[in-house]
């Protein structure tokens, strides 16, 4: 477990790796970062190569342990950016471990086979940093999907793709991975896992999934938060809907009472499954033009961004169990004075 500072830097494109000169100049080393989380200008798609090329430049540049998570998507307000999770000498109040699960095989992606290896590398994770379940305050985790070549790959060996459907692959891998956390967190109980997974209904309120195909594994980053020590806070809750601005006002007022400032936000958007949204009808699941998770990620990042006064968040699309469906979670991460 370390303690952990967290920055964040804009770019100008999927590949600008010019933050790191950034964080250089605020003290810090590359060797000091456990993580690298990115909004890129990508569709969030299946076919979104903006993530693979922001995977392709980091990786070479941080340490082998660190992980990458990389979120195509900044429709409307949001803006393309970086945030380092680095580790810092000082008890800053933060904590976060970072790990990977096995290579997962291409049958298994969205699977209960994958939630129950999440579930085990989190664990792991947990129980060898030191954290306590009660302070966790996020688990951000980038999944696998399922392409054309991997669908086609698993029926050549006889068995069962998960879907055929390679856009579908993305939810099912993110719920798989919401699961686990769930499991590893105590929020679902571990013989409760195959209804679930038949349900499709089960939830986190601490998970945040991304998947693409730029990952063969998934790259777990859980972040603790010690009131005890230090000016680094984090605080967690859920959106019930993708306009439930009191969940968001209630985390800003509690950083407003202890005088505090907004580092980062980190949210799950996802366009609620009954095609309705507190009785009215919306149109993000029969948009033949946008995908709903676009029309989503700009909705929940448009009403953040203004009660917030940043467009630098990370706002991810699909949110497969991660929170109640058409709701999502929040984490936000700020500074007070120590």
């Amino acid at each position: 477990m370390s303690s952990i500072n967290i920055l964040k830097y804009g770019v100008s494109s999927p590949s600008d790796t010019s933050p790191l000169k950034e964080l250089k100049a605020a003290g810090y080393e590359p060797g000091d970062v456990l993580a690298v989380i990115g909004k890129s200008e990508g569709n969030g798609c299946v076919n979104d190569f903006s993530r693979t090329l922001s995977a392709h430049v980091w990786e070479p540049l941080i340490p082998r342990s660190a992980v990458t998570v990389f979120s195509g998507g900044t429709e409307g307000v949001l803006s393309p950016h970086v945030t380092f999770v680095v580790r810092d000498s000082s008890t800053t109040g933060l904590r976060a471990a970072v790990g990977r699960t096995r290579t997962l095989q291409p049958h298994e992606i969205g699977t209960s086979v994958h939630a129950l290896e999440v579930s085990s590398s989190t664990r792991s994770i947990l129980k060898e940093s030191g954290i306590a379940r009660d302070q966790v305050r996020l688990v951000l985790i980038k999944c696998p999907l399922l392409t054309s070549e991997k669908v086609e790959i698993i029926k050549a060996a006889g068995k069962t793709p998960v879907t055929t459907d390679t856009y579908e692959s993305m939810a099912k891998s993110r719920y798989s991975s919401a699961l686990g956390i769930a499991i590893a967190l105590d929020e679902v109980k571990e013989c409760h896992l195959d209804e679930a997974i038949r349900s499709q209904s089960t939830w986190s309120a601490k998970a945040s999934c991304s998947s693409g195909g730029e990952l063969e594994d998934c790259h777990i980053l859980i972040i603790a938060s010690d009131t005890s020590s230090g000016g680094l806070r984090a605080v967690s809750g859920y959106m019930d809907d993708a306009i439930d601005a009191k969940a968001i006002t209630k985390l800003l007022e509690q950083v407003d009472r202890e005088g505090g400032h907004v580092l980062q936000v980190f949210a799950k958007a996802e366009s609620d499954p009954t095609g309705n949204i507190r009785g009215n009808r919306h149109t993000m699941n029969t948009d033949s033009d946008i995908h709903s998770t676009r029309h989503a990620r700009a909705a929940v990042g448009g009403l953040l961004s203004g009660l917030v006064g940043e467009t630098r968040l990370y706002v991810s699309g699909g949110a497969e169990g991660q929170g109640p469906p058409g709701g999502g979670p929040i984490c936000v991460v700020y500074r007070v004075a120590a």
